[in-house]
């Protein structure tokens, strides 16, 4: 099954995958990167933040190899870098060496998002989805935030067993009705209280601005100037830390799937604001989806497999029928049940990827023909099918005796960076309101943050930096929105370009969340930047390589005599591997 599978109606958030491909930059549109003027007006690091990290003596990384590929170092690093003698957390870097080293630009930091996400195993797959150019010209280095993965792990429970019996009560989608949403807010305050006690002197270091600090003091280890920047997603939150903390130490930095900083964090006037109100990811998802339901009409029955009838309607409908009684399905292998909230967040899973559309109408086909079969062979092909998603999403090994901090380590810089409501127990009422401004989605986005709620995560960061996000940087940021993204409101791209005065809009029709990837033109004026620094025109709108619902529906007989990949090429799919960076909420499964 296709990467994207693995999520469909999987309990927990829907999972971050990002197109990407080994595109080539040929020529570009672009203007020079940024006027003598600018940089003679540009901000500088202020004299709190420059005392903080050139305190630090220089790291002397002791690679080794690691991963075959790879070079893998660790050091440590001030946990509060007002005390930068004092106690210290280990981080875990890796590096993929420039294949032309005599004409290396230098070292491109790399983060995929979450918070959470792996970025030394993000660097580690970018060979394999970072563009010729780009793997000739840069060391690919990725060092995962304090308190995530490779580095030194936040723990807020004593062990396995109490961790798992808190978060074994929040290991849904979402919590639908008041029994699940009692009981996952009760956790909720257990797993707040956790963090904020036992993983208190980890927890209260993770903001932002300390991963902004430690990649600052890491650019002097790795030997370079200024930094080079390409962070995705949540990625997107660090990289605009450093322009805004930094704006006069880096070359060049990329955003892509852009989260609006000042929406991330909150402000005194939006503090009693549930985050997804601020961010809309929710309602971008919402976006997405009445687009795929409208060109699926339009494409027809011929082209679309959930084209009968009115797709909005009929999707609709689905909705309504699962959010009464679940759909159980039985095999030999057990009971497995899908619940409205499984819906929502498989459908938001499959729109992660640049065949969106695809994707999200064959698993609403399945759910329809199960819900209401019009013949026994179209129910049982259905069933087939469901059974394959649930099994592939849900058949992961059980975490006994192993900590998994995923969870802990999303909200670990979530709940430290953003102001959120006081108490959790607003939370139900919230989500009313969230599904009103972003229909199905704004539950999904939404409950993911009530552990962050005020009272119930009292451990702060007092060295979180909370803005403001409008520093005149040296180099110009270029952001990059994706119309279609379901995960990163493409409006937040708009409004955090604009918030820099030295910055570009590169906007693309794309599906699925991010865009380098997803088709030439923004690929190459994201490498073109990356190496020479050039912009693309000011305006620039890329068209995503690929458009759902443009070749006919491929029959079940026909798929049964091709391979995976004949199949995919035939409906027109990208047959592409892709590396799996996070969203901005991970799954607490």
């Amino acid at each position: 099954m296709h990467s994207l599978g693995k999520r469909l109606l999987g309990v927990g958030a829907a999972g971050v995958l990002i197109a990407v491909s080994a595109a080539v930059p040929t020529s570009a549109s672009a203007v020079g990167a940024g006027s003598a003027a600018a940089k003679d007006q540009a901000d500088t690091v202020s004299a709190l933040e420059r005392k903080r990290v050139d305190s630090v003596p220089t790291p002397k990384l002791d690679w080794y190899e690691c991963w075959e590929t790879a070079e893998c170092a660790t050091t440590r690093l001030p946990l509060d870098y007002d005390q930068p003698t004092g106690a210290k957390t280990e981080i875990a870097v890796l590096r993929i060496k420039a294949k032309d080293q005599a004409h290396k630009i230098g070292t491109l930091f790399v983060n995929p998002g979450g918070p959470g996400g792996s970025a030394t195993s993000f660097a580690y797959s970018a060979q394999f989805f970072l563009s010729e150019s780009i793997l000739k010209r840069f060391d690919i280095v990725g060092f995962d935030p304090r308190g995530i993965d490779a580095s030194q792990n936040l723990r807020c429970f004593p062990s396995v067993k109490e961790q798992t019996a808190v978060l074994s009560q929040m290991n849904v989608a979402f919590p639908w009705g008041k029994a699940q949403e009692d009981r996952y807010i009760a956790a909720a305050k257990k797993f707040g209280k956790a963090c904020s006690t036992t993983g208190k002197w980890l927890a209260g270091s993770m903001s932002s601005a300390e991963a902004a600090r430690d990649m600052d003091v890491l650019r002097r280890a790795v030997g370079d100037q200024k930094l080079s920047f390409l962070g995705f997603s949540y990625g997107t939150a660090i990289g605009q830390f450093y322009a805004n903390m930094f704006p006069d130490r880096f070359r060049a930095l990329t955003v892509d799937g852009v989260l609006d900083p000042e929406h991330w964090v909150g402000t005194p006037a939006t503090a009693g604001q549930e985050q997804d109100t601020r961010l809309r990811s929710g309602a971008g998802a919402y976006r997405a989806l009445i687009e795929i339901l409208h060109r699926c009409d339009a494409a027809g029955e011929e082209f679309c497999v959930f084209a009968a009838g009115d797709p909005v309607k009929n999707f609709e409908t689905i909705a309504q029928t699962l959010r009464k009684k679940p759909l159980v399905l039985k095999d030999e292998w057990g009971t497995w049940t899908i619940t409205y909230a499984d819906f929502v967040s498989g459908i938001l899973g499959s729109m992660y990827g640049t065949d969106a559309g695809d994707w999200a109408t064959y698993l609403m086909m399945d759910l329809w023909n199960m819900l209401f079969p019009p013949t026994q062979e179209a129910a049982d092909e259905a069933r087939t099918a469901l059974l394959a998603r649930i099994k592939e999403a849900r058949g992961k090994p059980a975490r006994d005796f192993y900590y998994s901090n995923g969870f802990e380590a999303f909200a670990g810089v979530d709940c430290t960076d953003a102001l959120h409501p006081q108490d959790a127990g607003d939370w139900p009422a919230l989500m009313v309101q969230a599904d009103k401004r972003a229909p199905y989605f704004g539950r999904a986005w939404g409950w993911g943050t009530v552990q962050c709620a005020r009272n119930t995560w009292t451990v702060r960061d007092e060295d979180a930096y909370t803005g403001p996000w409008t520093a005149k940087t040296a180099a110009p940021v270029l952001f990059v929105g994706a119309k279609w993204d379901p995960a990163t409101n493409y409006d937040d791209a708009v409004s955090a370009s604009k918030r820099l005065p030295n910055s570009r809009l590169l906007s693309n029709t794309n599906w699925g969340h991010t865009s380098y990837g997803t088709s030439d033109c923004a690929t190459n004026a994201i490498d073109t930047y990356l190496l020479t620094g050039a912009l693309p025109a000011k305006g620039t709108w890329c068209d995503g390589d690929y458009q759902p619902f443009t070749t006919p529906v491929v029959s079940e007989e026909e798929q049964e005599t091709m391979t995976l990949s004949e199949a995919r090429k035939e409906q027109g799919l990208p047959d592409v591997s892709r590396p799996a960076p996070y969203s901005i909420f991970n799954s607490q499964s």
